[in-house]
């Protein structure tokens, strides 16, 4: 029987060192390096221009924080009148109720960069035009008036918004990852923004934080709109043309204005009770606390499935009862170990409701419907903010902890005869 022929000897490199003949054995192909799986927000900034607009995005919503607490000290600084202050940015407020809806509207009509650039210009004339008004001592009437003009202010949350909704089409996972990274942002720039503010105004100069704030809108909002392959087209319609959004939101828009309370008579309550303690001084970082226990809940809950919009309201409410407990106890480490929970129940709360405007929204009002989710939401502060200064006038600084609990209680029961599945933000994870 004839012998099996040996397998080939696999070839080897011969070298010659010397008078010594060496023979290497053969390398292996190296293998691949492993590459560990992207996650949810990875892939949501693979989408081409998607870190473009973002980055604007951030730049120019970073002010949003900064300018009321910028004129505040301001005004106060120079005039010597925290009334005055108050009452320029209530103004400013007021007339941002009115002028933000009727902005976004035509946002939504003729597109983003054609309308939100020129709007900026304007609001940055606006704040630009209150620093000489103060600086030269100019009637009263003219703080007004300047701040007033702020009120054009493009919602450049909204719009951002809006470019994820069409770049995520048909993506829900997806899409409820970058409402989550969105509502994350907002916490951020709304802790980040005060304190830079009011660095600027102390360590600076009094003017120097509007003028700053002005800076970054005005440039963050050029980049922003120069991203025009991912900008949703215009609807070019009428507004009397398309289905008002105020029919279908307006259940949303109670809870929103219930939300905004809560924020409101929180921060109000909080500031009242440390000053009384004699801890004024920590109100800032404690406060921020409550922010960032928000920006890392709406990290984390862009990563999980969404949760129904009623459960939110109530893990919310349960949450908000904590702050009170704590303020009874009389322990700052508490207060503010209890703030930092009560805000992780804020994102989550928020990033579903939004998502159920987006789902409510008529056709080709998008930015109008997420803007007077907005202009709800600021006008629940401002009604929460004087709830809680009157309480805390007559029953002292711990019993109005009791008003953001109930506050979220009534937006929860607002929601009594209505359903709002989440749609539009789905019910799988990210895949």
């Amino acid at each position: 029987m004839p012998a099996t022929p040996a397998p080939p000897a696999p070839p080897c490199l011969m070298t010659v060192t010397g008078s010594t003949l060496v023979l290497a054995a053969p390398r292996r192909p190296a293998r691949p390096p492993r590459r560990s799986p992207e996650g949810p927000y990875r892939r949501l900034f693979t989408l081409p221009g998607t870190r473009a607009f973002t980055a604007g995005n951030l730049i120019a919503r970073l002010p949003m924080g900064m300018f009321g607490i910028s004129a505040v000290m301001m005004i106060a600084g120079q005039r010597g009148s925290y009334a005055l202050a108050g009452a320029v940015t209530a103004t400013g407020l007021a007339a941002t109720a009115f002028v933000a809806p009727l902005t976004a509207r035509l946002v939504d009509r003729h597109g983003q960069a054609r309308i939100a650039v020129p709007a900026t210009l304007i609001a940055v004339l606006g704040s630009l035009s209150l620093v000489v008004c103060v600086a030269l001592d100019a009637p009263a009437w003219t703080l007004f008036a300047s701040y007033a003009a702020t009120a054009t202010t493009p919602n450049i949350g909204g719009m951002s918004r809006a470019r994820w909704t069409l770049l995520l089409r048909g993506s829900p996972g997806a899409h409820h990852t970058a409402m989550s990274f969105e509502q994350a942002a907002d916490e951020f720039c709304y802790m980040a923004g005060p304190v830079l503010a009011a660095f600027l105004c102390t360590a600076v100069f009094p003017e120097a934080g509007t003028l700053t704030g002005a800076l970054l809108l005005l440039t963050g909002m050029l980049v922003f709109t120069a991203q025009r392959g991912t900008e949703p087209p215009p609807s070019g319609a009428p507004a009397a043309r398309q289905p008002s959004p105020l029919r279908p939101l307006l259940p949303l828009l109670a809870l929103f204005l219930c939300l905004g309370a809560v924020f409101g008579s929180m921060e109000v309550t909080s500031i009242a009770h440390l000053d009384a303690r004699g801890l004024g001084a920590a109100s800032g970082p404690v406060l921020a606390l409550q922010a960032a226990g928000s920006c890392a809940a709406g990290l984390l809950y862009g990563t999980l499935r969404p949760r129904g919009l009623r459960g939110c309201l109530l893990a919310m409410a349960a949450a908000m009862t904590l702050p009170w407990a704590a303020a009874s106890a009389g322990s700052l480490p508490l207060l503010a170990g209890a703030l930092l929970l009560a805000g992780m129940a804020t994102a989550p709360t928020m990033v579903t409701a939004m998502s159920e405007v987006h789902a409510l929204a008529p056709e080709g009002r998008l930015n109008e419907s997420m803007t007077l989710a907005v202009t709800a939401i600021l006008t629940g502060i401002a009604a929460g903010s004087a709830t809680a200064g009157a309480a805390v006038d007559h029953l002292g600084t711990t019993t109005p902890y009791a008003l953001p609990a109930t506050a979220a209680l009534l937006a929860a029961a607002s929601l009594a005869t209505h359903t709002y599945p989440v749609r539009l933000s789905g019910t799988s994870q990210v895949p």
